[in-house]
């Protein structure tokens, strides 16, 4: 074993001349752990609340999405869409129309955005397993049917069991025949179900069949997007790269992470944010470590002073309490590791922290490798940084101590 790591051991679990080292060591062990504990598991609760909203937005989002880079809409050409179904890893492309529109239900009406979809919609995004109420239906030889996010039904008081009231959809003219002539154009459709997802999809969104949203719109062969699911062995870069060349540079053509790009960022950033606030903790934690490794090194003085006198060099010194700093840092952190771990364990079995009026019944927690060795990093440099001082204090020490 190394000769300073073989010291530096020792002088960890050796007693000492007072007993106020051991209570301040203890303390800094203390505190690193219950600061390694707290990075991981806050880390591990912003991994769960992540994975929780992706998991209902993917129930909205594809896996890839096209949208043109100009203008709201566009055309496919002739075996376009055949080309882009029979690239290998697309498992189905749905085609689909977004526009504002004022929906009115009995007296009550409110402003939200329309969603026409085709046949294959409900294959690529699963919006079926997310029905509260109802059935997915938006189509039958004599009518027409919507699907409303649960936020919106509630604004407009829909009862999804009533077949002798139906939503009135409004959608505005794009040109004006006459001055006389009325601004929007109007249809009706029949609540077919409720689906919940996220807010801001459950505020706004009504489903409706694509070609109901282009009846409405007087639209032909138009699309706003090209939402396309991959099958499961799928290489998405080579997918996207198949599908941006037979569409061509007019596209926008992006994956899941992409398509929320900005709600992913503040994710992260909330993260990251909340793992700097909790390390700047365990710099406090410091301060109790270099008075630990202080005291131990005026406690060994006289043992210094006999390893210099038998050829012991400064840097020999230094590093033996350098070594000290550091295994303080790994027994705090293994202790740390050990509390996070068996509460994430409590928290998945038991659900001890649970989460009323949420959508879940507790709160989500996933712990991830990459956070721990984040961790492991953060608390040994700290312990590397406040060991520094002590250790530059022992090599300092004289082979001889004159006796006072």
């Amino acid at each position: 074993m190394n000769l300073p790591i073989k010291f530096a051991r020792r002088y960890l679990f050796a007693k000492r001349s007072t007993n106020a080292i051991n209570v301040i060591s203890g303390i800094t062990v203390m505190g690193l752990s219950i600061g390694t504990a707290a990075l991981i598991l806050v880390l591990s609760v912003f991994n769960g609340l992540e994975e929780l909203i992706s998991s209902m937005v993917n129930s909205f989002n594809p896996d890839v999405k096209v949208a043109p880079l100009e203008g709201k809409v566009f055309s496919l050409k002739e075996g376009q869409l055949l080309s882009l179904r029979s690239i290998d890893g697309v498992a189905e492309v749905s085609e689909t129309l977004e526009e504002i529109a004022i929906f009115q239900y009995k007296n009550s009406q409110d402003v939200g955005i329309l969603k026409g979809v085709d046949e294959a919609y409900h294959k690529v995004t699963n919006i079926d397993s997310t029905l509260l109420t109802g059935r997915y239906q938006l189509s039958s030889e004599s009518n027409n049917y919507v699907i409303l996010g649960s936020g919106m039904r509630r604004k407009l008081g829909v009862n999804i069991d009533d077949p002798f009231n139906s939503l009135k959809v409004y959608m505005a003219k794009r040109k004006q025949a006459g001055p006389m002539s009325k601004p929007f154009r109007e249809l009706y459709a029949t609540p077919r179900a409720t689906f919940h997802i996220q807010a801001d999809y459950d505020n706004q969104y009504v489903v409706s069949s694509l070609a109901f949203a282009r009846k409405l719109l007087k639209y032909k062969n138009e699309v706003s997007f090209l939402e396309i699911k991959l099958a499961p062995d799928a290489d998405e870069g080579s997918v996207k790269n198949a599908i941006q060349t037979i569409l061509g540079k007019g596209y926008a053509v992006k994956n899941r992470y992409e398509q929320d790009e900005n709600f992913n960022k503040i994710m992260n950033m909330e993260k990251w944010m909340s793992y700097a606030i909790l390390s700047l903790t365990l710099l406090l934690v410091a301060f109790n470590m270099i008075g630990a490794l202080w005291m131990i090194v005026l406690d060994k003085k006289k043992d210094i002073s006999i390893l210099k006198a038998m050829g012991a060099s400064n840097k020999t010194v230094r590093n033996i309490f350098l070594n000290e700093g550091i295994l303080l840092s790994l027994l705090g952190m293994g202790i740390g590791f050990a509390i996070a771990i068996i509460l994430y364990v409590l928290q998945k079995t038991f659900k001890i922290i649970p989460s009323p009026g949420f959508i879940v019944d507790a709160y989500p927690i996933t712990m991830r490798f990459s956070d721990f060795i984040v961790v492991m990093i953060t608390v040994l440099v700290v312990g590397l940084i406040a060991s520094i001082a002590p250790a530059l204090k022992a090599g300092s020490i004289p082979a001889v101590v004159r006796e006072e």
